[in-house]
């Protein structure tokens, strides 16, 4: 188990543009410093804002040693706060999600209003001064219908990406949509290389025949080669959506954390789908043609996306362990849309869910080849795989900055 001097060292001697040592991807104190260090103190990506859409609607979500409830107060808005009770501890919420008009706490019935202003603690005595007991807030904030927390004390900011979220997403109708479905996968791999399966589609055409029939393996039309051209086809189509009011030029923040791009699919698609057209007649956008491909969106280390013109697809990343992470992916459709009428559950799913389960299976297989005491660090293809290259500096930046709290992190690599 290494320390944490020992997980500096080792990212400060990585070999530039290779995947990262063995430890790093296996060790329980890489792990915890994974915690420690992005996940604990990084914007989270939660859940969509419609998946709690009334007063009293909660969803837990765990992450690391933490619990967070999530819920919608009485006044419409979406708070976060510790899964646990201010009197000895307790969960107050036992269920994955659910309904209560007040949170009450089973072990004593300790009652917090929705806000977590505690309102009722039973023979606590005359000096106890309720007021002081509420719940513990988690930082919360809904940027376009996506709910994220930061379980920091003091949140980073997040300006910036929520302005541009407003803007790109701004077509795409979150608000108004609700949740068609979900899906909870555990993969048997770290959380790292749950990232660098999906930063790269070098890997498709040999694994995703369902997906393949959409969407484009060229990682100029995703941006994810390492020249920082974008193909023609690509151009062409960014250029279409923004003259419609279509955000759709690839952007990404300056440290990396975020990005945005419209993408066409193959052959005039419109959606995810075994045959190319929509999958919901109802669609959740604003967008004037179907054919507006996806925009493909990630904020590390939580989540990517992919909003299309009939419906938008949630992915959320948690890890779970030092060789497990959880990947829940959630449709979304217009909120009046009709099951059966106007979209079928099994054509607007199956493409991700195949999707999904070649992905575990690459993963594990990943994993289980990289704890090989055979394994080193290989090259990445600079063609292909520039979406890893950008990704494995992200982390390695950040915990370096992280750990030696230096306001930029140098690349340092031998």
């Amino acid at each position: 188990m290494l320390r944490e001097s020992d997980v500096l060292s080792t990212l400060m001697r990585r070999r530039p543009d290779h995947s990262l040592a063995q430890e790093l991807y296996c060790d329980s104190g890489v792990f915890d410093a994974d915690l420690s260090h992005i996940w604990y103190r990084e914007w989270l990506f939660s859940i969509p804002a419609c998946e709690i859409p009334k007063a009293g609607n909660y969803v837990v979500h765990d992450v690391g040693a933490y619990s967070v409830v999530i819920v919608r107060g009485n006044d419409g808005e979406i708070r976060a706060f510790h899964n646990s009770c201010r009197h000895r501890g307790s969960v107050l919420c036992k269920s994955k999600k659910g309904t209560h008009p007040k949170l009450v706490c089973p072990y004593h019935q300790w009652t917090y209003e929705l806000d977590g202003r505690l309102l009722w603690a039973r023979e606590m005595g005359p000096d106890f001064d309720a007021s002081k007991h509420g719940l513990k807030h988690v930082h919360c904030r809904d940027v376009s219908g996506m709910v994220y927390i930061c379980l920091a004390d003091v949140a980073p900011p997040i300006e910036d990406f929520a302005a541009e979220a407003a803007r790109y997403m701004a077509p795409h109708d979150l608000a108004n949509s609700k949740v068609a479905h979900e899906s909870t996968i555990i993969e048997h791999g770290n959380w790292k290389l749950v990232w660098e399966n999906n930063r790269e589609c070098y890997h498709c055409a040999g694994n995703h025949p369902s997906l393949c029939r959409t969407f484009p393996e060229d990682p100029r039309a995703i941006g994810s080669d390492n020249s920082g051209e974008l193909s023609g086809l690509q151009r062409q189509h960014s250029q279409r959506c923004e003259a419609a009011g279509a955000p759709s030029a690839f952007l990404e923040s300056s440290w990396g954390d975020w990005r945005f791009v419209r993408t066409p699919l193959l052959d005039g698609a419109e959606s995810y789908t075994m045959d190319g057209k929509v999958a919901s007649t109802r669609p959740n956008s604003t967008l004037p043609f179907r054919d507006a491909g996806s925009l493909l969106k990630y904020k590390y280390p939580g989540c990517w996306n992919h909003l299309l013109s009939d419906h938008v697809i949630l992915f959320r990343v948690t890890p779970i362990g030092p060789m497990e992470t959880e990947v829940r992916t959630t449709w979304l459709v217009h909120k009046d849309a009709v099951e059966g009428q106007d979209y079928d559950l099994k054509r607007l799913t199956e493409v991700w869910i195949a999707t999904n389960n070649e992905d575990r299976e690459v993963v594990e297989n990943n994993q289980r080849g990289i704890r090989s005491p055979a394994y080193e660090p290989g090259p990445y293809s600079p063609i292909h795989e520039g979406g890893n290259i950008q990704f494995v500096d992200w982390y390695a930046s950040t915990m370096i900055r992280s750990i030696t709290g230096t306001g930029a992190a140098t690349l340092a690599a031998e």
